[in-house]
């Protein structure tokens, strides 16, 4: 295996370019020759690193799963927990150190438009902002003639 070839592929740039290429739905074999490989050094380097294996497993579907549940977790609020640190003076090491000072745990509140969207899209029936109306033409067109015949007998 040439050292520079997966190396180069190895790097966050080229391994999102990968990742990409799986999620779009490219097989291994186009995606070797996207790389400019042979087949066989491709599931080398699928077998060898682990960094290349996993950019190969997000496709479409788990990409997709991963935004469904990041959208419900929005649509529903959720707690985090941050952290803050800060430099600080350590007297027995004579050097400065990160220091975590402080821990909060934070509520996201839901989020109404993550709400509306699951919505309209999941139930879409019940959500939607036009609502199917089955019209029958025959009866409004008698309506409209028995409403005419009454507006001439006010008239006059």
């Amino acid at each position: 295996m040439a050292k520079g070839k997966y190396e180069e592929w190895l790097r966050p740039d080229n391994l999102l370019r990968i990742e990409g290429w799986a999620r779009d739905g490219l097989t291994d074999e186009q995606i070797a020759k996207n790389i400019g490989i042979s087949k066989d050094t491709f599931y080398k380097w699928k077998s060898r690193f682990a960094d290349f294996s996993d950019a190969l497993k997000k496709t479409k579907d788990v990409v997709d799963r991963e935004v469904e549940n990041a959208l419900l977790k929005s649509a529903k609020g959720y707690d985090v927990e941050e952290t803050v640190e800060e430099l600080r003076f350590n007297k027995k090491t004579g050097e400065y150190e990160l220091k975590v000072t402080k821990r909060t745990r934070r509520h996201i509140p839901p989020s109404q438009v993550a709400q509306i969207f699951w919505l309209k899209n999941r139930k879409a029936k019940e959500w939607r902002e036009h609502q199917e109306v089955e019209v029958n033409i025959d009866a409004l067109n008698r309506a409209a003639e028995i409403l005419g015949g009454i507006e001439s007998v006010i008239d006059d």
